[in-house]
């Protein structure tokens, strides 16, 4: 594992140790420098629970549709966040980005192995100063380096990959992906400038 086993910290501990941090209002502060952005932190945006069997009935195409295959095949509890206020705007980025994580692994391609999980923080860096994801890519290439040598050429192709599409796409932060479940994930990552992995690159 490259991270959360017993002798590194978990994601969780990370991103709570971190909360605590001025990097997180650094986060915050340039979020808040796009109008869309700043809108949805403004207002604490989170949208209603999601129905997965409703989604299941939207064109097989659709962002909806392909999000709810997704979870009904991991497990995933779609609405683990309804319902969660924030009282910071740090608070508040944090909340969004973990309630919105799978659809970024849908839109941007990157499976949810470790290297695919790698590969998507590092997709956040260039759109954002994500103290979460920098400590993440981090610890990943120093466990591989010491634990995995072998898995180190992957690695760094896909944090170059994920890097590299982020400074491209547009602010994947500022959308509200549920009011437009219907659209399809083709044309989510043509309007965002997304030119997707293929899902056996970051195996």
């Amino acid at each position: 594992m490259l991270f959360g086993d017993n002798s590194l910290p978990t994601v969780g501990e990370l991103t709570y140790g971190l909360l605590e941090t001025s990097a997180y209002d650094l986060v915050a502060h340039h979020l808040n420098q796009d109008p869309d952005c700043a809108a949805l932190i403004r207002d604490r945006y989170i949208p209603p629970a999601h129905d997965l069997e409703t989604l299941l009935t939207y064109p097989t195409d659709s962002l909806g549709y392909i999000y709810a295959v997704e979870m009904k095949k991991k497990g995933f509890d779609p609405n683990l966040h309804a319902g969660m206020t924030a009282k910071t705007d740090a608070e508040y980025v944090e909340l969004r980005l973990s309630q919105t994580h799978d659809l970024w692994h849908i839109v941007t391609g990157f499976d949810t192995s470790v290297i695919g999980e790698i590969g998507l923080q590092a997709f956040h860096l260039p759109q954002f100063p994500y103290p979460l994801a920098t400590m993440l890519v981090a610890t990943s290439l120093i466990s591989s380096t010491l634990r995995e040598p072998e898995t180190l050429p992957q690695l760094l192709e896909a944090i170059a990959q994920g890097f590299q599409m982020g400074k491209t796409a547009r602010s994947l932060f500022s959308q509200k992906w549920e009011e437009e479940w219907e659209k399809p994930l083709t044309q989510w990552q043509a309007e965002l400038n997304i030119q997707p992995i293929q899902k056996s690159e970051t195996h």
